[in-house]
């Protein structure tokens, strides 16, 4: 008995001590880098800051970004490396070098662990010795496929599967992720890690109330304004906000700035605000000027508040962003809205045209209550810091190696 005590405490010792040595190890780490480089919106803004994060607060490990081209929407850390497609085929084909042939460059550059940051792993890594990770962002597309082309499902799936079935670990950037990964994909839970994202340090300066003056000034803005941030999409309800408009008029006339993009759905929304004769209260920011993300944080801080009740998110980053920003926010009960906004947010029925509105007015009329969303919107967003956002994705990696 005694000596079944020693070898437990021995074992425990020695794998107490491989764990301190491979934290100790500086390792190869890839990222699959195509979004850092060409999205601007949601997928590329997790690629970038997650990548600065980990370099930032990890410097011990040698961080290599793999992507079809590079272009100037992200400036690597110096001592990043960036591999693109040399072979003539590998840059005819780059989605299949980006899917298939680039398993040779990870092991020409030896490559120890390979973070897929969109919902993809490369084709053949479970049989090679290179360890994969997959952010899953959410599956949208299989709870409402009727809002996506056939196609995209189709290929949306058959990536997000594989991704899952052949990586060392699934990370889910929110609990309602992970439980929609066991639900549609049948991902074991024990496979699956939460890690929370971070946004730009950008939203956390506060500024003064002259440059917020100057950006409204700038692009024209009045001195309040309702914010609504994202992609014009169906799930995101931009429709209700302006049925909720609708709704106010003549009682609260409050002016709603939109930024974001669309097309159908975009033209849907327009249709209606000519409709109701309010179309002049709708401000399409993309639409009368160039906007610059140095201007966003101002933009949210002089906001009345962010309106996003949105049907369904895998995070919802424009609410974190709005909580560094110390700027009020209404969105959605249920979904993982109440992960990211915790107890900071007005939360409403999305479907309920009524709620939406009655929150509106509360929030443009009750200054104390506002003040007080502020105040624990700030609190809740240290939740999620860029340290600990990169300290969980770390513990991913040094978990695999162990």
């Amino acid at each position: 008995m005694e000596r079944n005590k020693y070898d437990c405490y021995t074992l425990t010792c020695f794998y107490v001590n491989l764990r301190r040595i491979i934290n100790q190890v500086a390792l190869n780490i890839g990222f699959d880098a195509k979004r850092a480089f060409q999205n601007r919106t949601g997928l590329g803004n997790y690629s970038r800051t997650l990548i600065r994060s980990l370099a930032e607060y990890y410097p011990q490990h040698h961080y290599f970004l793999f992507a079809p081209k590079a272009k100037l929407l992200f400036q690597p850390v110096p001592g990043m490396r960036t591999i693109l497609p040399e072979r003539l085929h590998h840059r005819w084909l780059k989605p299949v070098w980006r899917s298939h042939w680039v398993m040779r460059d990870l092991h020409q550059h030896h490559i120890n662990i390979y973070h897929g940051l969109s919902a993809e792993l490369p084709f053949g890594i479970r049989d090679s010795h290179v360890k994969g990770v997959v952010t899953m962002h959410d599956l949208i597309f299989e709870r409402y496929p009727e809002q996506y082309n056939a196609i995209d499902v189709y290929t949306y799936r058959r990536k997000a599967q594989y991704a899952c079935a052949h990586a060392d670990q699934v990370i889910a950037i929110s609990g309602q992720t992970k439980q929609d990964l066991i639900q549609f994909y049948q991902v074991p839970e024990e496979r699956i890690t939460v890690c929370y994202q971070a946004c730009d340090p950008a939203f956390a300066k506060h500024h003064t109330a002259e440059t917020i003056r100057s950006m409204k000034a700038h692009y024209g803005l009045p001195d309040n304004y309702f914010l609504y941030v994202g992609s014009v999409i169906e799930r995101k309800n931009l429709l209700g906000i302006a049925k909720a408009l609708h709704e106010l008029k003549g009682r609260l006339d409050l002016p709603l700035v939109v930024l974001g993009n669309g097309d159908g759905y975009l033209e849907k929304v327009k249709a209606y605000l000519q409709e109701q004769g309010i179309e002049q209260q709708v401000i399409w920011l993309n639409e009368i000027t160039k906007f610059s993300f140095r201007d966003l944080p101002a933009l949210y801080q002089g906001a009345v508040a962010l309106l996003y009740p949105s049907i369904f998110e895998g995070f919802g980053i424009p609410i974190l962003e709005a909580l560094w920003s110390r700027t009020p926010v209404i969105t959605s009960s249920g979904s993982c809205f109440l992960e990211t906004a915790g107890n900071a947010a007005l939360y409403v029925d999305p479907m309920d045209t009524s709620a939406i509105a009655g929150a509106m007015r509360q929030v443009a009329s009750d200054r104390e209550m506002a003040d007080g969303m502020r105040e624990r919107g700030l609190v809740h967003a240290q939740r999620f810091t860029l340290e600990k956002c990169a300290a969980a994705v770390m513990q991913v990696y040094q978990k695999i190696m162990t």
